[in-house]
């Protein structure tokens, strides 16, 4: 675990609200000069507190209106089993993540669909379709909420 003070985490704040901030910005914002800001930014980086920036696509402006929690339940186990799962379901464009669990279902996929006809398409001739799938259970989002992680 690395040692953060209050200004590591200010500025890990600041950067989980908007990433695309230069180390400039937030030394003005956090009374730091742009290279002592930019040598926080690289230490937290090489921490590995810091795993990467992403860009947040709008679903909805693209056209995808349908989020889909699924879980699946394997119908057999086995590393084979998991391996060939994981290559197949990764490879379907509409699913945005999968998540290996402990639980009732073995997976957690995040379906994005254009609309309830088109999940049930991606779900009738992709998902049900998939080496090792025996049940699944689908949840359809209907609002999100962004929640910054704990900070301390």
């Amino acid at each position: 675990m690395t040692d953060l003070d209050a200004t590591d985490r200010k500025i890990l704040r600041a950067l989980a609200e908007d990433a695309t901030q230069s180390a400039g910005a937030l030394g003005r914002r956090f009374g730091l000069s742009q290279p002592a800001a930019w040598r926080r930014i690289r230490r937290l980086e090489e921490a590995g507190v810091l795993a990467g920036r992403r860009l947040t696509l709008d679903q909805e402006a693209l056209g995808f209106g349908v989020s889909v929690f699924l879980g699946v339940k394997l119908a057999t186990k086995g590393q084979v089993s998991l391996d060939a799962f994981e290559r197949a379901v990764t490879a379907i464009p509409e699913v945005q993540t999968v998540q290996h669990v402990l639980g009732i279902y073995d997976y957690r996929l995040r379906i994005v669909a254009r609309d309830l006809p088109d999940f049930e398409r991606v779900l009738r001739r992709r998902i049900m379709t998939l080496p090792g799938v025996g049940h699944v259970e689908a949840n359809v989002m209907l609002s999100e909420e962004r929640r910054p992680g704990p900070l301390g």
